[in-house]
């Protein structure tokens, strides 16, 4: 663990930290006050790649460029410099890797993100042997499936010429964009800190859950090896200082959160039993189940929630949602049918329901609770009525629907009612979409005053580690409640359209034959 030096008291008496939040769309930067105040904020997007049918890229040295101008310009927004910061903390899309060069610092292949679904033939071949299978979900917590990190290492060393030789030259370094980043910020190549958090790490096929270590028996069996893997920290703790020529020189990097833990996090789910649900690229539920390892029957995940400080570690249940708001952006970028999607709330609003159209949106299968890497995505129930609000109301009933599938799943393996949930991310902007997921769930939904809460966990965990704030009471203390949604008893949602999307649902299955999938990940 690296010691942060004190930093300078500031006149106004105010304590200042900055979030890196590297989304799977975007990258942003907000900075906050010690009273979780926003102080200013900068986003920029970043290109989608896809090369092949069931492939997704992201250039790294584009999302490294971007967070720097995110930081810069936060700053600049904020009026302040790199000294004024107590700390940084980094969220990041989570499945997500990259491989690269120590001395350079250039990455051997372009980043494969958590959607892509190219290592899906060898994922369902380890599965095959019930042996293999089962020792993944005991020691991981997970389904063996292309969603991970592990195999998508795997594969890079095996299809890049010579990669797998340099990693066994030490040449070569891999993980997950929290550690690019992390490496990057701390000097790269002059001394960089290779390191992941432990809730990155349970998100790779490799981590042992209880023991929150590689283990070196999956690591063998996806044919990865250890040494190109980053050091396990916890989620709050200084990793090291911003280096010189970066945006953050001499500042603590101290924290690193997947995106989704963030959330929890800065929701101030700090009690087992409470819940949340991001919208953003996909849709991600998760329930804090204290220190104990619940293990699901139901088609969920057992993960780390985070480890804060020198706390024990804390683990969630999580249901994954692939296509949330991409679907969205799906229809603007693709089908044109919309120019902004801003847009889409009112044009969803002008028609009373979905005409008799839904959509499932599996364009690279359904992840929890089914798990179907064969689905493929399904528009049902056009009629010549159909027109462009329908379907867009149609997409937004999908989210609403995805979510209540990982909602029953959660009660079926909790045991417990979830009474109201609280909800977060970009997507609960559009408030429409909010209530019909209250509609279709039949409890209130509530939203955080800092919709933002994936850079606002990444900020708390940083403040935690360098005492801006002392203990997850004071975290809670700052945590407020904005708006709330409650369910309309009349709404044919939870009755008519549940059934109905399930049908649909039905209709997706067994799209994408075996040989196609091997053809996918040849």
């Amino acid at each position: 663990m690296v010691t942060a030096p004190p930093r300078p008291a500031l006149s106004s008496g105010r304590s200042f930290v900055a979030a890196i939040d590297q989304g799977t769309t975007s990258t942003r930067c907000l900075v906050v006050d010690d009273q979780a105040r926003v102080v200013a904020t900068a986003q920029v997007e970043h290109a989608q790649h896809y090369p092949q049918p069931g492939w997704v890229e992201h250039d790294p040295l584009e999302i490294w460029r971007n967070t720097v101008h995110v930081v810069e310009q936060a700053l600049e927004n904020a009026g302040l410099q790199a000294t004024d910061l107590a700390a940084c903390g980094i969220a990041n899309q989570r499945e997500t890797v990259v491989v690269w060069d120590r001395v350079t610092g250039e990455p051997v292949h372009p980043a494969i993100v958590w959607q892509d679904t190219r290592t899906e033939a060898t994922c369902t071949r380890l599965a095959a042997d019930p042996e293999t299978d089962s020792l993944f979900r005991a020691v991981t917590g997970l389904p063996l499936s292309s969603y991970f990190s592990g195999p998508k290492i795997a594969w890079v060393l095996d299809h890049v010429e010579g990669a797998r030789g340099r990693a066994g030259r030490g040449d070569l370094l891999a993980g997950t964009v929290d550690s690019w980043l992390i490496w990057k910020l701390t000097g790269g190549p002059e001394g960089g800190q290779h390191v992941t958090d432990v809730t990155n790490a349970s998100r790779t096929l490799l981590m042992d859950l209880r023991r929150l270590e590689w283990s070196p028996e999956l690591a063998s069996r996806l044919d990865v090896p250890v040494e190109v893997l980053p050091r396990i920290h916890r989620s709050s703790e200084v990793y090291g200082l911003g280096h010189g020529d970066g945006p953050l020189p001499g500042v603590p990097v101290a924290a690193a959160l997947g995106d989704q833990h963030a959330a929890l996090v800065g929701q101030g789910c700090f009690e087992p039993g409470s819940s949340k649900s991001t919208y953003g690229t996909g849709g991600f539920l998760l329930c804090n189940t204290g220190e104990e390892i619940v293990r699901s029957e139901h088609g969920l995940l057992s993960t780390v929630a985070y480890q804060l400080n020198d706390g024990p570690p804390c683990y969630a249940l999580e249901g994954s949602v692939a296509v949330a708001g991409s679907l969205i952006q799906w229809l603007r970028d693709r089908l044109e049918l919309i120019r902004d999607v801003a847009e889409v709330e009112s044009l969803a609003a002008s028609v009373p329901d979905s005409g008799g159209a839904y959509v499932v949106p599996a364009f690279s299968g359904l992840l929890a609770p089914r798990w179907r890497p064969d689905a493929r995505g399904v528009i049902a129930g056009l009629t010549a009525y159909t027109c462009k609000a329908h379907l867009v109301r149609a997409a937004l009933e999908a989210t609403c629907f995805q979510t209540r599938e990982v909602v029953e799943a959660m009660r079926a393996d909790t045991g417990h009612p979830i009474d109201e949930l609280t909800v977060d991310g970009g997507m609960v902007a559009n408030s429409l979409l909010m209530q019909l997921q209250s509609d279709t769930l039949q409890v209130p939904l509530s939203a955080p005053a800092v919709t933002e809460t994936t850079a606002l966990g990444a900020a708390f965990a940083a403040g935690l580690a360098v005492g801006v704030w002392d203990d997850l009471e004071s975290v809670a203390a700052v945590c407020h409640r904005g708006r709330r949604w409650r369910p309309d008893p009349a709404s044919a949602l939870p009755t008519t359209g549940w059934r109905e999307w399930n049908r649909a649902v039905d209709r997706s299955l067994d799209w994408a034959p075996s040989d196609q999938l091997v053809k996918e990940n040849a």
